[in-house]
C-alpha cells in the first residue's frame, strides 16, 4: 500500500509500505478513506534530523473496518469508525477517569510513536480496537465526514483546553492562536458559554471563522502589544482563562500577560519548551492555575458526536483544502506557508 513518511525537515514523501496485518486478537485493521494534516506535524517538518527518519505520519483518521482480530466486540467489518489519536483500552483506572493519553495497558501509544503506522495512508492496522475506534452512525460518503474527522483530534484538543480551563459561562476567555485547535477552541468555549471569547490571531481568514464559531473580538498583535489589546477589552483585568493553542515560549509568555488574578492557564498547543515562569512572581503571587496537556479525545467522542449529527456545530469547516495521497507532499508546504489551515487527505 501507500504511506506518508517523513525522512527529514521538509522532506515528506509518499512511498510504498507493507500492507497492515493483524498482529494481536485485539486489532483491527482500518482502509482509511479521509485523514489530514495536524498542525503538529509540521514541528518535524521544520526541524527534524535526517538521523532520525523515516517516520510513518498521521494521527487523524477515518475509514471501513475491513478485519478484526476474534477479541474486537464494538466494530466488525464494514462499519465506518473515526479513530482517537492516541491508542487506548477505554477500559483502565485512567481511561475511566477520562484521561486515555494516560492509559496504563502495555499497548497504548500516541500515533506518532507505534513503528510501522501511520494515519496519512491508505490503511493502517489499530490495536486495542475496542478502546480507540468508535463507530460513526453515517455513510461514508456523508457531507459530515470533515466534521467527524475533527473527533479524531482538534476539536476534542480544543475541547480539552476549554474544559480544561473551566470555561463557563461567567467566563472570559482569551484563545491565542489561530490554527485549527485554537479556532476550535474559540467553538468549545461558545458551547460552553463563555461570556466574551478574544481570539488572538492575524490571519483574516482564520479569524473571520474564528468570529463564525463565537469569538467576539479579534486581537492581531503580539507581544505586549497584544497583552494591552486584550486588558484594554477587559476593563485592565485580563480574562479568567487563557487558551494557549501555539505551543512557544512566546506564547506563554502572553499568555501570563493576559490572566486575570485567580485565572486558569489551558495549554495544549504542545510545548516547545521545558522552562518558563511558574513562580512567586508569575504564577503563585496572584493565585494562577497551569492546567492542559494531550488532549484525551477519545473521552469526549460520545459527547461532541451528538452537535455534529444535528448541525450545532461544523468543526469541518477548519479543514479548507484537500488533497489525494499524491498531494500530501504539497499540502505540508502549503499549511507551513499558511497557504492552508488544515488539509483532508482522501486515499
Amino acid at each position: 500500500m501507500r504511506a506518508t513518511l517523513m525522512y527529514g525537515a521538509g522532506d515528506v514523501r509518499v512511498e510504498n509500505v507493507p500492507d497492515p496485518v493483524i498482529k494481536h486478537s485485539t486489532d483491527a485493521l482500518v482502509r482509511i478513506t479521509a485523514a489530514c494534516i495536524c498542525g503538529t506535524d509540521l514541528w518535524p517538518y521544520a526541524s527534524m534530523k535526517p538521523e532520525d527518519g523515516p517516520a510513518r505520519m498521521g494521527h487523524e483518521f477515518l475509514g471501513i473496518v475491513e478485519d478484526a482480530g476474534s477479541e474486537v466486540t464494538t466494530v466488525k467489518r464494514g462499519d465506518l469508525v473515526v479513530s482517537a489519536w492516541a491508542v487506548s483500552d477505554n477500559t483502565c483506572e485512567f481511561c475511566r477517569e477520562g484521561l486515555h493519553t494516560s492509559c496504563s495497558h502495555p499497548e497504548s501509544n500516541f500515533w506518532d510513536l507505534v513503528p510501522d503506522e501511520g494515519g496519512q495512508a491508505e490503511a493502517i492496522r489499530v490495536p486495542l480496537a475496542d478502546g480507540t475506534l468508535v463507530k460513526l452512525p453515517v455513510a461514508q460518503d456523508s457531507g459530515l465526514i470533515p466534521s467527524l474527522l475533527t473527533l479524531a483530534d482538534v476539536l476534542g484538543t480544543g475541547y480539552h483546553a476549554a474544559v480544561a480551563g473551566g470555561v463557563n459561562e461567567r467566563t472570559r476567555v482569551t484563545v491565542i492562536g489561530d490554527g485549527a485547535v485554537g479556532l476550535l477552541a474559540v467553538l468549545s468555549a461558545k458551547r460552553l458559554g463563555a461570556e466574551q471569547i478574544i481570539l488572538m490571531g492575524r490571519h483574516q481568514a482564520r479569524t473571520d471563522l474564528g468570529r463564525e464559531f463565537g469569538a467576539t473580538d479579534v486581537v492581531s498583535e503580539r507581544g505586549e502589544g497584544g497583552v494591552e489589546a486584550v486588558r484594554e477589552l477587559t476593563g485592565g483585568h485580563g480574562t479568567h482563562v487563557v487558551l494557549e493553542a501555539v505551543g512557544t515560549r512566546p506564547a506563554y509568555d502572553q499568555a501570563l500577560g493576559i490572566i486575570r488574578p485567580g485565572g486558569v492557564i489551558s495549554r495544549v498547543g504542545a510545548p516547545q519548551y521545558e522552562e518558563a515562569p511558574i513562580g512567586f512572581g508569575s504564577l503563585f503571587r496572584h493565585n494562577i492555575r497551569l492546567t492542559g496537556g494531550p488532549a484525551p479525545a477519545r473521552a469526549y467522542m460520545e459527547e461532541l458526536m451528538p452537535d455534529i449529527l444535528n448541525g450545532t456545530i461544523e468543526p469541518g469547516k477548519v479543514l479548507d483544502a484537500t488533497t489525494d495521497l499524491d498531494g500530501v507532499p504539497a499540502g505540508y508546504q502549503d499549511m507551513a506557508d499558511r497557504k492552508s489551515l488544515k488539509v483532508i487527505i482522501k486515499p
